[in-house]
């Protein structure tokens, strides 16, 4: 059963422009995120908004507490901890779908939860 979905596009430049501030990288991405090009953490960013509408985006959730990586084969997953693992736990989520597309100046990614 779908549980949440969610879906968001990031503008690359504008995103680039907000990670420049103080302090933004860090409160958004985990050190394991964070050394990527700016494509890819706008897609990553968008993939957290994503699934942020997904489940409801309740205050008090984290951004640090979800990673979203790859796989060997491109594939991105999200590795939920703290108070993003306890909201899912909270939605009975068993599963959560994760595509991530950047081109033309535009990062977008879709989240479907699953239970």
């Amino acid at each position: 059963m779908i549980v949440g979905i969610g879906l968001d596009i990031t503008e690359v430049f504008r995103f680039s422009r907000a990670i420049e501030r103080p302090g933004v990288k860090e409160r958004l991405f985990t050190a394991a995120e964070a050394d990527a090009p700016i494509e890819r953490l706008a897609g990553r960013f968008a993939a957290k908004e994503a699934l942020a509408k997904a489940v409801g985006a309740p205050l008090g959730l984290v951004w640090t507490d979800v990673e979203v990586l790859s796989e060997d084969t491109g594939q991105p997953y999200f590795v939920p901890a703290g108070t993003v693992a306890a909201r899912l736990a909270e939605l009975g989520v068993t599963k959560v779908f994760l595509s991530i597309s950047h081109d033309a100046g535009v990062a977008a990614a879709m989240v479907v939860c699953e239970a």
